[in-house]
């Protein structure tokens, strides 16, 4: 007899009045952004003075922008290609769910460098603030996932596997708690550990390098546990799609890693 956890359901919807209707994922999204941006706003403190307050301010739109034009587009793009095209319609139907992280990143990447250009920026600075805060977004969106009980894992008999509601009859690994954990939790304690030592922090793409190759290995371990998507299934060789997008980002990671340099001694 396999044992499994029961599912502790949580209504996704907060609260209703009348049209109105606050969902648990669009709160991780809100709160992951504004907790993001006064992480963002300490750390801008410390040396190196990449961006002053008000500039944080400011870009703080710009990434709320990126990030769910880019999400969006990434899952219309990266996962129901077919769909979006014969259902155009829907791609602006957000609150119907489908967001991508790889297309939310690159959504970032793209309003990051248009700022930094047009405020004569460091972009590898910015984009090392970006890295230390992104994790904390990244582990409350997972928790939201986890709530809606999308996302699931795949079938297991741990002790602690879950039935859940959408998933059918089989116990199955709660693979979004493994993600807030991993790609949130632990990430972000690395990032952190990393900054506090100075001489690490002032390597300009150092924490960029670690954001990249941490949450590449950890979303391509994690996805060994994650049911792929019903419409895409296992790609070649028993891969996943997250696991090949996630790769691009591991190798660019280690890249930066290994590339990152002291500044040079003042003269």
């Amino acid at each position: 007899m396999t044992f499994a956890i029961a599912y502790p359901y949580i209504d996704p919807v907060m609260f209703e009045l009348g049209p109105l209707v606050i969902r648990w994922y669009s709160l991780a999204y809100i709160f992951g952004l504004l907790l993001g941006w006064r992480y963002m706003r300490w750390l801008a403190a410390k040396p190196p003075a990449v961006i002053n307050d008000q500039r944080i301010e400011d870009f703080f739109i710009w990434v709320t922008a990126g990030v769910i034009l880019g999400g969006r587009l990434g899952y219309v793009f990266f996962y129901k290609p077919e769909f979006f095209i014969n259902n155009p319609g829907e791609i602006l139907a957000v609150w119907r769910g489908g967001m991508s992280f790889h297309g939310g990143f690159l959504g970032v990447v793209a309003a990051g460098l248009l700022f930094t250009r047009k405020h004569k920026i460091s972009a590898l600075g910015l984009a090392d603030l970006c890295a230390c805060a992104a994790p904390i977004g990244l582990g409350l969106g997972r928790v939201a996932n986890f709530i809606n009980g999308e996302l699931y894992g795949r079938v297991t008999d741990v002790s602690w596997a879950m039935v859940f509601p959408h998933g059918g009859p089989m116990p199955r690994h709660p693979s979004q708690l493994y993600e807030a954990a991993l790609e949130g939790l632990v990430l972000l304690i690395v990032l952190h550990l990393v900054w506090r030592r100075e001489a690490l922090r002032l390597r300009s793409g150092l924490l960029t390098g670690v954001f990249l190759a941490g949450y590449g290995a950890f979303r391509i371990i994690a996805e060994f546990f994650r049911q792929p998507d019903v419409h895409l299934g296992f790609l070649n060789f028993g891969t996943t799609m997250g696991q090949w997008l996630s790769l691009p980002m591991l190798l660019v990671g280690l890249v930066l890693i290994t590339r990152s340099k002291p500044p040079a001694p003042a003269t």
